[in-house]
């Protein structure tokens, strides 16, 4: 399987086999509306629209119709995040605690599941997917994870269920019918070494998914990823589907090149922060790009840093427009600021956003 394949293998060709095929119709398709579809047409370059947690900007995050939305409005790839339940069903959730997406703290018959636990060191108290049958996680519905930042997402509470991976994955093909163009899916793995401490294996259970629906391959339409190097080693060593490091701030060393050497040895991409390639300088605006992108492209990872979002409270300040933490601020400028380090994709919580952002882009990086 994936561990037998070489090191900085074709990586970089199976990653691109695997996302390339995007269409999206880049430098012609319409403004995009949050019900309008963008036109199937010509192979679009990379950087690729990744919505994160689906449109989880417009709708509960990681549900169906946030996928839904998301490719309504050009996104390339769909995140769903994977956690699995008591039963060792996968389900999407951002998190195992399932207090802050859902209403499960408004249903009574849960109540003797609040609890307290440690997860990757620190503890968490909620309700956590681990305690749940999948038929019981079934009753519950999904809410908006920041209502003061989002309340357009709020106002579609209470009308969602939490779906399963399974679900998605029929989601996906779906979506590709209806647009006309390739969708990809790239789910994170949450808290591998927690699970595997309670005896549920994430990482076989998602390749068991996989191969289930024939879809472990270099040309898969799935790439995973996780934030755990053991995991990201233990999935190179079930499926032959790219793999992705992310890194988080807290993990910068992986984005040096002594890092990314050992990713490599397991990863076809990195998931980088933000910062770890666009600092932000004394005035709240992008510096200068650091030598991240190039870095890792020389080793043959692609690069797709996360998260792009549009609000005052989520940009840095100097993209700021008022002082109202829900109103958009100058994301255009940002977003487009990103591209232009030559990262080969970049998640946001508006992939409308993006959408647009890289069609600018691509118009004047192609003048």
């Amino acid at each position: 399987m994936g561990g037998d394949r070489p090191l900085v293998r074709v990586r970089w060709s199976a990653a691109v086999a695997a996302l390339c095929g995007l269409s999206i119709a880049a430098g012609g398709a319409p403004a995009v509306a949050e019900d309008r579809a963008p036109a199937a047409g010509a192979e679009a370059d990379a950087p690729w629209v990744i919505a994160h947690r689906g449109a989880s900007a417009y709708r509960p995050e990681h549900t169906l119709e946030a996928y839904r939305v998301a490719a309504r409005m050009g996104a390339d790839i769909i995140e769903p995040d994977l956690v699995p339940t008591k039963d060792g069903h996968l389900v999407v959730r951002h998190e195992n605690e399932l207090g802050g997406t859902t209403d499960v703290g408004d249903r009574p018959e849960f109540a003797d599941r609040h609890t307290t636990k440690t997860i990757d060191g620190r503890p968490v108290t909620g309700w956590f997917s681990e305690d749940f049958t999948l038929a019981e996680l079934r009753t519950l519905r999904a809410v908006e994870r920041i209502p003061d930042i989002r309340p357009r997402s709020a106002r579609f509470d209470g009308r969602f269920q939490v779906p399963t991976f399974e679900e998605v994955l029929d989601l996906r093909e779906t979506l590709e019918q209806r647009h006309g163009r390739p969708i990809r899916v790239i789910p994170e793995l949450k808290h591998g070494a927690y699970f595997d401490s309670i005896g549920l294996d994430l990482e076989a259970a998602t390749a068991k998914a996989l191969r289930a629906r024939d879809l472990d391959g270099a040309d898969s339409p799935v790439v995973l990823q996780s934030f755990e190097p053991p995991s990201v080693a233990e999935l190179d060593g079930l499926v032959d589907t790219p793999i992705v490091q992310l890194i988080n701030a807290a993990q910068a060393e992986l984005a040096t090149p002594e890092g990314l050497d050992r990713v490599a040895e397991h990863a076809d991409l990195i998931g980088p922060e933000l910062k770890l390639v666009l600092p932000i300088g004394a005035d709240g605006r992008a510096g200068e790009p650091t030598s991240l992108v190039e870095d890792a492209h020389e080793r043959g990872l692609l690069v797709t840093p996360y998260t792009l979002r549009s609000e005052n409270a989520h940009l840095p300040d100097g993209y700021d427009r008022g002082d109202t933490p829900s109103r958009y601020g100058d994301h255009r400028a940002y977003y487009i600021a990103m591209l232009e380090t030559g990262v080969d994709g970049v998640f946001s919580d508006s992939p409308d956003h993006l959408f647009q952002a890289r069609k600018e882009f691509l118009r004047k990086r192609d003048a």
